[in-house]
């Protein structure tokens, strides 16, 4: 398998933490944030990551786990159990549709010329209060669903920034998640969390 990636991309650390998980080695391309053309030539979109086996290309971080559960059924990323896997799935299009609303559109006010304090402050509030929510999936649990999931590849790239960043990366996005994602003596589930994941290898 060959995936396209750029520095610090979280949809790509997904992905990453998702191949660790199955034990599969994954051939890394590494992509010029300002150049494009190649992720364009081979996908017909700009974004990473987009994961190239044989003749079949896929795109969207999210559908590639589906992807690799298919390919490597084990050890899963996916429950077995019908409801079980139903809630996983809903939790994804939750976190991808609703949770990352507020961090991109306070990035997108950011850049207008007269941002909107006001609005920023409340996008930031939603955000604040996604924490209380996955502290209380976390009690009592190692990993957002109990066992290691697509759940866990999905989120934690974007909630390590709570507690784990990099110094060398800039990019505004991040910096968006590491100021309003502050954790405190009553998110230890969230912290303690963050911690084991990142020990978790990476293809």
């Amino acid at each position: 398998m060959q995936a396209y990636r750029i520095p610090f991309s979280t949809n790509v650390e997904r992905v990453a933490l998702a191949a660790g998980h199955k034990g599969v080695g994954i051939e890394w391309v590494d992509v010029d944030p300002a150049d494009r053309s190649e992720v364009e030539r081979v996908s017909g979109q700009p974004l990473v990551p987009v994961l190239v086996e044989g003749g079949r290309v896929v795109v969207d971080s999210t559908e590639i786990l589906r992807y690799l559960e298919d390919r490597i059924p084990e050890p899963p990323l996916f429950p077995a159990d019908r409801a079980r896997r139903a809630e996983v799935d809903v939790f994804l299009d939750w976190f991808n549709r609703v949770w990352k609303r507020p961090p991109n559109e306070i990035d997108a006010e950011r850049r207008k010329e007269t941002p909107d304090q006001g609005r920023i402050d409340g996008l930031g509030q939603e955000l604040r209060g996604a924490l209380d929510l996955f502290e209380g999936l976390l009690d009592g649990r190692d990993c957002l669903f109990g066992e290691f999931s697509a759940a866990d590849c999905a989120a934690f790239p974007f909630l390590k920034y709570a507690l784990l960043y990099d110094e060398r990366d800039t990019e505004s996005f991040h910096l968006i998640l590491r100021e309003f994602q502050p954790l405190g003596a009553d998110h230890p589930n969230l912290a303690a969390w963050i911690r084991r994941i990142a020990d978790r290898p990476r293809a």
